[in-house]
């Protein structure tokens, strides 16, 4: 997969753009966390984020090198659609809930994972991130909002040959482990609200593609199934 090349100011810009991105983002779920905790004192938290962190720098990496233009898009996020507007508000609420409420757990006690189950539920975040990660070897038009690109064609390669969106599949297996991996049982409440709310995104997602790109409609009657193999 390779994408349109950048001068290179502008890969230097886009780098920096990036990189200041990901240490806020990192900075700000650090602080949630650990605010909501109360103590520095949460390994899961450093264990967590090294483990997110790392497979960021391989992404950042390996855009900007293969497919600046993907990077591009995905420094991209006001959705410019209404219904998907609200579904991304929706997502917001189980979003700050799954670090929230896991922080709050260790403040107050409610609950106590076992560290066998905090490393399993880790290596289950990571595979999640791995199979991010594949999506964009084969999908360089895998944006953050849903929109038609020049010269977009339907990809049914690699992960797409069994389902039709193995980015969310990725998302999903990552914030469903996240609360174990920060040690609260409470915190997998909030994640169960994180299927429904995907599930709203890749209907709308996919209503939009089916009238606006080529070859979409039979993809979807190719490939039946959306998120999980042999279940929908």
């Amino acid at each position: 997969m390779s994408g349109q090349s950048l001068s290179p100011s502008e890969s230097v810009s886009l780098l920096w753009s990036a990189v200041v991105k990901i240490c806020l983002f990192i900075f700000l779920l650090g602080a949630l966390i650990l605010g909501a905790a109360g103590t520095f004192l949460y390994w899961e938290v450093y264990a967590y984020i090294i483990l997110i962190l790392i497979p960021m720098v391989f992404i950042l990496n390996f855009l900007l090198k293969e497919s600046p233009q993907l990077l591009k898009h995905r420094m991209i996020y006001k959705e410019r659609m209404a219904s998907q507007k609200k579904v991304l508000w929706l997502s917001g609420i189980p979003m700050v809930g799954i670090y929230l409420i896991p922080g709050l757990d260790r403040r107050f006690g409610w609950s106590d994972v076992p560290w066998p189950l905090v490393i399993l539920a880790l290596g289950m975040v990571l595979m999640g991130y791995l199979l991010v990660i594949n999506v964009f070897r084969y999908n360089a038009y895998a944006s953050r909002i849903v929109e038609l690109q020049e010269d977009q064609r339907v990809i049914s390669t690699g992960p797409y040959g069994i389902i039709r969106h193995p980015m969310y599949a990725g998302a999903t297996l990552l914030y469903l482990a996240t609360p174990l991996a920060l040690g609260s049982w409470w915190g997998i409440l909030p994640a169960l609200l994180i299927p429904p709310v995907l599930i709203l995104r890749i209907r709308g997602e996919e209503s939009f593609l089916r009238e606006s790109l080529k070859g979409y409609k039979e993809y979807c009657n190719r490939i039946r199934f959306r998120l999980i193999p042999h279940i929908w």
